[in-house]
């Protein structure tokens, strides 16, 4: 798969480096590749990337990159923006993209409603389904993850059944506690510390998403597959006392 990407300036010192609109397998394919070429090869004046489920943000440093490139003919004379898009440009249209990459498969338990998970018979009602359908139907999913972000660990996740997709609740709650499963739209994810939020929540696992004595911090990274199964309230207070 041949790759192209679009270079879009975000201030004085960013540039998004967009692969295409939506949610797709085969853009965030792009994205990890881009990605992993940044993590193995040494950018200059590069100082970090930040990417997202279709594109991927470069922040640079400005007066460096123009040092840096004062003694070439064709860009000494460019801003330091146009400097780093001809840069990257590059390395987007050598990228070759392969096919059927290996994902790491993370299992997740949950345990489905009652107080750990409120909105589970809400999300029923509103697709007209029975809570046990739902969770069947949320259980046998296979997820993958796009990317990590709005808290430590939090995994943006697609693959989820348009039969089980809800709106947000209209007044989020001010507190959710670490390990809640949510649904919003199209989206399904986990809390992996207490935040507020506005997701449906239908269940909660207790595996610690977000580790910081850890490296990497983060159980899951982009590219990892989720698939979730159900486990019953005595699970769940055993996974508690012996965590997994």
């Amino acid at each position: 798969m041949e790759c192209s990407a679009t270079m879009l300036p975000l201030g004085e010192s960013a540039v998004l480096v967009e692969f295409g609109g939506g949610i797709h397998p085969d853009t965030h394919r792009k994205v990890k590749a881009f990605t992993e070429y940044l993590d193995c090869h040494c950018l200059p004046g590069m100082v970090e990337y930040v990417s997202a489920f279709s594109s991927v943000t470069v922040f640079y440093d400005s007066l460096l990159v123009k040092q840096l490139h004062q003694n070439h003919v064709e860009l000494k004379e460019e801003p330091s923006y146009r400097i780093i898009s001809v840069i990257l440009q590059k390395i987007v249209t050598e990228l070759r993209i392969g096919e059927g990459q290996e994902s790491r498969i993370v299992e997740i338990p949950v345990c489905y409603g009652g107080e750990l998970g409120p909105d589970l018979a809400y999300v029923a009602e509103y697709n007209k389904l029975t809570v046990d359908e739902v969770i069947d139907i949320h259980s046998k999913g296979d997820y993958l993850v796009y990317m990590i972000g709005f808290a430590p660990g939090f995994p943006y996740l697609g693959g989820m059944s348009e039969k089980i997709s809800t709106p947000r609740r209209q007044s989020p709650r001010t507190k959710i506690s670490a390990g809640s499963v949510g649904i919003a739209g199209m989206q399904t994810g986990v809390y992996p510390i207490p935040t507020p939020g506005g997701w449906q929540l239908i269940g909660r696992t207790p595996l610690a998403l977000f580790r910081p004595n850890e490296d990497p911090p983060s159980l899951l990274q982009a590219g990892d597959r989720i698939r979730f199964y159900p486990i019953s309230q005595k699970e769940y207070e055993e996974y508690k006392r012996e965590p997994i």
